[in-house]
């Protein structure tokens, strides 16, 4: 049975090649005068994309000042420092230009700017969000779906607490994305958004209660389609098609589509098992996704083992023996293999971490924001079957 929903995705998509060069007219038709230009390492300058960035933007007349320095994980120190920058300047419209961490620094950016007070507060669940500068994106990194969802994650430096929130304020006005922009990414990011785009669409498909049936194919669909076409950009970096597919499908997974009709938002465990050790081990988020979930689901596939190898069957193809818990396992080994046969980590070893037991106590602890909550909806987890997970990566 179909549960209501509201599906609500404002967000203009500019999709092609050159498209960056319409970013000053895009600015110019929201009424808007000067631009922060964020972005995060020196390879948006040595491409020559933030020059035609920024000449798109003077002749639309607008102008315009630069701060770098966004690294994954984004820290709340540079959004603290962006907040100060944009109100010296008078900036009035704040522009992203990289992934998800760059987008996600900007919205804290602009919920900074537009609320008096530390901007943390919203991250920490004190105050609720009124509203958020206006913000646009070009994107350079396929993963986060930040280009197009109403999220936003942010570290805090002080006890390395990872936080996010969700707020439809600050979902981009538009979002540019031109497929030729991630060509030089090397592998590994490439591989760890491949893993990002999946499990935005895998938090949502494995939840309990009903599903809509054409949500669930599309789900699927845009699972066997990243999957294809990671094995493609594996083998030719310069695939303008993978790119393409690859970069649309990060926008459509964490944009609502793939859970719309469905009876619960998702589980999000996974992601909020994962966010723990990003603060703590400041791990690439797709990598971290990757070694945790296994473990996840394994813990977890036997409250509707039949949800896994529905799983399997329609997104590995796997043969279905009529054993709902033996498919399952199935499914679960098949993502596995998948997740190594791109090079990503399955365990916390393959990962580089080896977190002590009080290290998997305090995880365990912050996850649940210090007692306040419990996690996941496909299961529900406490405290303890927070630990057990974790160990479980740990062997």
């Amino acid at each position: 049975m179909t549960t209501d929903f509201t599906y609500y995705t404002p967000t203009k998509v500019i999709f092609g090649k050159g498209a960056e060069r319409q970013v000053g007219s895009l600015i110019k038709e929201l009424h808007c005068k000067k631009v922060l230009v964020h972005y995060g390492s020196s390879s948006a300058k040595k491409s020559g994309l933030l020059d035609r960035i920024t000449e798109s933007l003077a002749e639309a007349g607008l102008e315009y000042v630069t701060l770098g320095g966004v690294v994954p994980n984004p820290r709340l120190s540079l959004v603290h420092e962006g907040i100060s920058l944009c109100k010296r300047e008078g900036v009035d419209f704040l522009l992203a230009v990289g992934g998800g961490s760059v987008i996600d620094s900007c919205k804290a950016i602009g919920f900074g700017l537009y609320h008096e007070g530390e901007v943390w507060d919203f991250y920490d669940e004190k105050r609720k969000i009124k509203g958020c500068y206006p913000i646009g994106s070009v994107l350079t990194l396929a993963a986060a779906g930040s280009e197009m969802s109403s999220s936003s994650v942010i570290t805090n430096e002080d006890g390395n607490l990872k936080r996010g929130i969700n707020s439809d304020s600050s979902r981009c006005r538009f979002s540019i994305m031109n497929p030729e922009l991630t060509y030089t990414l090397p592998s590994y990011q490439t591989m760890c958004g491949a893993v990002d785009i999946m499990m935005h669409t895998m938090e949502r498909y494995f939840l309990k209660g009903n599903t809509m049936d054409l949500t669930d194919e599309l789900a699927e669909a845009l699972l066997v389609t990243v999957k294809n076409n990671a094995y493609v950009l594996k083998d030719n970096p310069h695939d303008y098609d993978g790119r393409a597919n690859m970069m649309w499908a990060s926008s459509l997974s964490h944009n609502g589509l793939t859970g719309a009709g469905n009876s619960s938002p998702g589980d999000w465990a996974p992601h909020q098992l994962e966010h723990e050790m990003g603060g703590m081990f400041d791990v690439a988020h797709g990598a971290g996704l990757a070694a945790i979930w296994t473990s996840w689901a394994l813990y977890v596939y036997k409250e509707n083992p039949s949800r896994f190898a529905r799983f399997g069957k329609n997104v590995f193809s796997l043969e279905q023996s009529g054993d709902s818990e033996k498919d399952a396992l199935a499914a679960i080994k098949a993502t596995t293999d998948f997740f190594s046969s791109i090079e990503m980590p399955t365990n916390f070893k393959e990962l580089g971490i080896d977190p002590s037991p009080a290290q998997i106590e305090e995880m365990a602890e912050k996850c649940t924001f210090f007692g306040k909550r419990t996690l996941g909806n496909f299961m529900n987890l406490e405290k303890e079957d927070l630990i057990a997970i974790y160990k479980m990566a740990a062997k």
